[in-house]
């Protein structure tokens, strides 16, 4: 279900480097020659023009672009150009580092703990180490308080069971239990840490549809009775991304062209991330709980130039 579309024959990594350099050269850049490469490219093939540029030019690409680009148009390619797991260790610091009130801040840390594979997560805890001498835990753990600590520590220490396996009296125990715990506002206790940060993501799926179906509203419903504190946004969030990852991105995406201004934080980050991985699924919801112009199209309105380009390229369309 990815958007990314790549072409028929793909040149070599080596003459995608010299087009990139010669994209670079010259009193202007060629934006249009770096969104025809970069835009085009898989994941793997982008690693591969990052460690045929530093072997032939002596230099990052990643630091060419910074330098060449500029605005939301750098944010995008560079974020896109990064191996994803260090783009997403990347968007996780500065999620820790960020001043925004609320969840706003530490919603990326949710979607990437709760809306990737196990094999993923894995990877962006190792890269996140790498980069900035610690884990994600640690840096949760100094910067957040409880319990928000708590739940996000547990959230990004996970390793769930990859395979649908789903068996139904847990599903219905864990809902009795996540039931308890709301009735009793005790969000943070642990048997609600332990059940969101260790079933597998088609064992608390069901456990989900017991819940509605035993005490007659969503979970997330009575969630949102105990009040809209940064814990029960926290909570409600994790279960949006492990139950339905599309609809998530689907509603980030509506919220970020909602209105007069732009959110193209929010806009870069969904589309880049999940364009390999089910961006097309997640039009079809933004198409289901919009009633305007479907999502290529709203995209198109609320962005212009080499970003526009940049973004519509990785939604699948011919710029």
């Amino acid at each position: 279900m990815a958007t990314l579309r790549l072409p028929e024959l793909i040149p070599s990594p080596t003459q995608d480097c010299e087009t990139l350099m010669k994209a670079f050269k010259g009193l202007g850049t060629e934006e249009k020659e770096i969104v025809r490469v970069l835009g085009h490219r898989n994941a793997s093939q982008r690693k591969q023009i990052r460690e045929a540029y530093q072997q032939l030019y002596n230099k990052s690409l990643i630091d060419d672009l910074s330098s060449e680009l500029s605005g939301d148009f750098m944010e995008a390619v560079i974020l896109w150009t990064y191996d994803p797991p260090e783009r997403d260790a990347r968007l996780v610091n500065k999620a820790l580092k960020s001043t925004k009130e609320g969840i706003e801040g530490l919603q990326v840390i949710v979607e990437i703990a709760c809306a990737s594979s196990p094999e993923h997560l894995a990877a962006v805890k190792r890269a996140y180490c790498s980069l900035f001498d610690c884990s994600i835990e640690e840096d949760i753990t100094e910067s957040i308080s409880l319990p928000l600590k708590k739940v996000l520590v547990g959230l990004v220490s996970s390793y769930r069971y990859d395979k649908e396996v789903v068996d139904i009296p847990t599903a219905n125990l864990d809902a009795a239990k996540l039931h308890e715990a709301i009735q009793t506002q005790q969000l943070d206790n642990d048997d609600v840490v332990f059940i969101l940060c260790a079933r597998n993501v088609f064992q608390l799926r069901a456990s989900f549809l017991c819940y509605e179906q035993n005490y007659q509203y969503s979970i997330d419903h009575h969630i949102k009775s105990c009040g809209e504190g940064p814990l029960e946004s926290i909570l409600k969030l994790a279960i949006w991304c492990i139950d339905s990852p599309a609809k998530h991105f689907a509603e980030v995406l509506r919220a970020s062209v909602l209105g007069l201004g732009t959110d193209e934080d929010s806009l870069t980050r969904t589309i880049v991330t999940r364009a390999e991985i089910d961006l097309a699924k997640v039009r079809g919801e933004y198409d289901k709980i919009t009633t305007s112009s479907g999502l290529d199209q709203a995209v198109a309105d609320d962005t212009s130039g080499d970003y526009k380009d940049f973004l519509m390229t990785l939604l699948g369309a011919e710029v």
